[in-house]
């Protein structure tokens, strides 16, 4: 075979190949999970076998030295050493995670309407009828809540102890919510939905009961700091075991045990990175919520910051470009040079 003709052959294969190899090595996540990922094995032996063959049949230098790189660049990507694991798990929690809670967007956006929907309703019933807090909390509770959101209380949102303390009992609290949230589900999905929507009745009508009586200012400086990580987190793990109970109660057309088990390794992934939301809610919760000496423009605008930096995170966090080269098989190769 002449050496234009092996060229006008093989020539789109090898473009394709190395454009690919050299998104990967800037570390393209798109690139790493496109169909091309999957055939880089053959795509790479049949490289080799075109090298062998140029050589063989004494093509240019142009075309042998064009292939060894391509060769050598494969050859890197194919043997080279696994990430050290704090690079996977900051690959997790940067692109993974919030990919992940996009695809589960169904389960997670139930979630949110089963926590946001009671949370403001009884956000506002409770200002409109304020005896409806009784009904949600006892009258030592409610005066405990007061006490401690009181505009006159030092120490706004906390009961004692130190920054750090508080980090841990503030640990512990949150991730044994997100932890019944997601485990509920697997009562048929309907554990998940009642933790939820509890969740935003107490919320909804604590703040409620504390915007009604003028105790809403120190509240709102309080919690805005913290909310985004939490909430969110708290939805998340919601919707993790919502994703639980649907599969338990419609497996689609694998058995229940594949799916279950499919659906258990999805939900543990919710989980984890709800938990580690959850970590840095607590951090924010014990060293930044509690301080009252900063002006509101600074608490109120951290807060919101923090909104839309979560929200941007888990709507864009490892979105990239399209793919837009086609998989090797679809080139027209022959492979019988």
């Amino acid at each position: 075979m002449k050496q234009e003709h092996f060229m006008a052959l093989y020539g789109k294969e090898w473009d394709t190949l190395q454009a690919w190899l050299d998104r990967v090595e800037l570390r393209n996540r798109e690139a790493m999970r496109s169909p091309q990922a999957l055939e880089f094995p053959a795509a790479y032996r049949r490289l080799c076998h075109h090298l062998a063959l140029a050589r063989a049949r004494g093509y240019s230098r142009e075309i042998t030295d064009r292939l060894q790189n391509i060769v050598q660049q494969g050859h890197r990507l194919l043997y080279r050493p696994p990430a050290p694991r704090w690079h996977r798990v900051a690959m997790f929690l940067v692109a993974d995670f919030p990919r992940l809670v996009r695809a589960q967007w169904r389960c997670v956006g139930l979630a949110a309407v089963l926590l946001y929907v009671p949370l403001l309703l009884c956000l506002v019933l409770v200002q409109w009828k304020p005896e409806l807090a009784h009904s949600v909390f006892g009258s030592t509770q409610l005066a405990e809540f007061e006490k401690m959101y009181d505009p006159a209380n030092p120490s706004i949102g906390r009961s004692s102890g130190t920054d750090l303390a508080m980090f841990g009992h503030y640990v512990m609290n949150n991730i044994s919510i997100a932890f019944r949230t997601f485990a509920s589900g697997l009562l048929l999905g309907v554990g998940a939905i009642y933790v939820m929507t509890m969740n935003g009745i107490i919320i909804g009508s604590l703040a409620g009961h504390l915007t009604g009586m003028g105790f809403g200012h120190p509240f709102w400086r309080f919690v805005v700091g913290h909310s985004s990580f939490e909430l969110t987190a708290i939805v998340i793990a919601g919707g993790a075991g919502l994703r639980l109970g649907l599969t338990l109660l419609a497996p689609g057309r694998q058995r229940r045990g594949p799916a279950m088990v499919a659906a258990g390794w999805i939900g543990a992934q919710l989980a984890l990175g709800a938990f580690a939301m959850l970590l840095v809610a607590a951090f924010i919760e014990a060293f930044w919520s509690s301080i009252a000496g900063l002006p509101d423009l600074v608490k109120f605008g951290s807060g919101g910051l923090l909104w839309l930096f979560v929200l941007t995170w888990l709507c864009r966090g490892g979105a990239e470009p399209r793919q837009l080269e086609p998989p090797w098989d679809e080139l027209g190769r022959n492979d019988g040079a």
